[in-house]
């Protein structure tokens, strides 16, 4: 049983390595770079932060949505409406500084469909206490139909802090990876 096992495993990795010439296929053709796409812009509306408290990953607080509009060229004829109040980016500072964020969040199109956004991100300042720029990782779960392009691909978005009369709010672009 002992000289059973380290036999078949170096059978499948033969069999593996001439069935996918990994480095041949690399050396022939290099990757192909990666194009980001404008999708659509957000403004997104908040609410007083919630402050949760202390816990063993870090300090928590909660960011209620309260509602806010988006807008952009998308897939075909174009995506707008507006963000429906009731969302929340769910925070976690960190011991280096650093803040995790996580926003979960429904958008209603100008035609009535009802999608879901999780983005989720970290913010970071630099050593002189700027803000860095903010890049996020969203994901949208969409009706099938006229805008399941968003869950079929992948997307960067950008956040920016905005001073709105009506209060803070956040910029918010998306870009779609091609």
């Amino acid at each position: 049983m002992k000289t059973l096992f380290p036999r078949t495993l170096a059978g499948a990795a033969a069999i593996m390595a001439a069935a996918c010439p990994v480095h041949a296929q690399q050396a022939a053709s290099p990757p192909a770079a990666l194009v980001l796409e404008f999708a659509f812009e957000e403004i997104v509306t908040l609410a007083a932060d919630i402050p949760v408290g202390r816990t063993a990953l870090g300090e928590r607080n909660i960011v209620p949505i309260t509602g806010g509009t988006f807008e952009g060229p998308g897939e075909g004829p174009g995506i707008r409406g507006t963000i429906i109040p009731g969302g929340w980016d769910w925070q976690l500072r960190r011991p280096d500084g650093c803040t995790q964020i996580k926003a979960d969040y429904m958008l209603r199109t100008d035609d009535g469909v009802v999608i879901n956004v999780v983005n989720s991100g970290v913010l970071c300042r630099s050593a002189d206490g700027a803000l860095v720029p903010a890049r996020t990782t969203p994901v949208f779960e969409v009706p099938v139909g006229k805008y399941d392009w968003l869950g079929k691909s992948a997307f960067i978005g950008t956040l920016e802090p905005v001073k709105l009369p009506s209060g803070p709010a956040v910029k918010i672009r998306f870009y779609r990876a091609r």
